[in-house]
């Protein structure tokens, strides 16, 4: 059985009269100890679905129907304390503000020692021991030290080590990581991620990295889901996405890379804009900004095939593969009258 399986999620903001969808039909397996990531541009709906998981969404947004499920439990029916015992627990948030999550006025070791007892009948004592290893765990100098001093006398490099620190209190089954080094510095951004993936190895946790940047997911992810105006648009290992991109808008992704400009040129970039919610184009969201687009592009919401080991929603590369297939059994058939 799988760690975690979301199917057919659907999520909308508004009155239930009046609601405007802002996922739609999105559906994943993540097995325990996998690594995924979740890509795409701000407004692509990665954040919004990181929180739908743990049932966190803001009002008034809500879970218009779908399932997800852990260990076979559809979280989306469980109460607001049920899913209390499940945040943290089983499932552990990384946001990309350390400063959102830490209380400014409460020490370091005070707040996560209370995580534990939040969730535990452990005694302060031996919380106090637990959180000096998960802060040496987490390669922070002189433990005993930072226990006692506040958010506000660490870098933001500590302070995000201190997150991860946190999230890893309780062992949980999941870590979903949203954009976590997004304010830190280049060099800090390497050291981080490469922290939270050997940290998720050592301690068997499955984790969901939210990004935009497809350039840190091949250190991190196994697996990668490109997502755009609420849709997955292509899925598959994380190697082949970035290698061979089927998609047209993982393929822009990839070329409005910086290392992908030569010196001295201007960076690349997608034409246009992210759809607003509330403006959403008919049939695939992508094709007005798609150099490669067709007229049924504008109509009709692509299904998803297979191209290589890839999952991929787009009506020109369903084409393509059709055309190249009928091309192949009209040469066979050739081959047998032959014969």
């Amino acid at each position: 059985m799988a760690l975690l399986e979301v199917k057919n999620l659907n999520v909308s903001f508004g009155a239930k009269h009046n609601a405007v969808p802002v996922l739609f039909d999105i559906s994943f397996i993540l097995h325990r100890r996998e690594r995924i990531a979740i890509v795409g541009e701000s407004g692509a709906g990665k954040s919004t679905l990181g929180f739908a998981l743990v049932n966190l969404l803001s009002k008034p947004g809500h879970i218009h129907s779908g399932t997800v499920k852990l260990d076979g439990t559809n979280l989306t029916t469980l109460t607001s304390p049920q899913m209390q015992k499940i945040r943290g627990k089983r499932i552990a948030m990384i946001f990309q503000d350390p400063m959102v999550t830490l209380n400014p006025v409460i020490t370091i070791g005070k707040q996560m020692v209370e995580a534990i007892r939040a969730h535990t009948s452990i005694n302060r004592h031996d919380a106090k021991k637990i959180v000096l290893e998960k802060l040496a765990q987490v390669q922070i100098p002189a433990p005993d030290i930072r226990f006692d001093q506040y958010p506000h006398e660490l870098s933001g490099g500590m302070r995000q080590r201190v997150i991860i620190a946190t999230a890893l209190l309780l062992t949980p089954d999941i870590i979903i990581a949203d954009e976590p080094t997004t304010a830190l510095d280049v060099t800090i951004q390497a050291e981080i991620l490469e922290l939270l993936k050997s940290m998720c190895e050592e301690n068997n946790v499955a984790l969901i990295l939210i990004t935009h940047d497809l350039g840190v997911v091949s250190r991190v992810a196994e697996r990668t889901m490109v997502m755009y105006a609420g849709r997955i648009v292509e899925e598959g290992p994380t190697l082949e996405i970035i290698n061979d991109p089927q998609h047209p808008y993982t393929q822009g992704l990839l070329n409005a890379l910086p290392q992908m400009t030569l010196a001295g040129h201007k960076l690349n970039q997608i034409p246009g804009s992210m759809p607003s919610l509330s403006d959403r184009p008919n049939g695939c969201a992508f094709h007005p900004r798609c150099q490669y687009a067709i007229e049924k592009c504008q109509i009709k919401q692509p299904n998803y095939i297979y191209s290589g080991i890839s999952t991929v929603a787009c009506h020109v590369l369903e084409d393509m593969i059709s055309e190249t297939s009928s091309s192949d059994s009209a040469f066979l058939n050739d081959g047998k009258d032959v014969l």
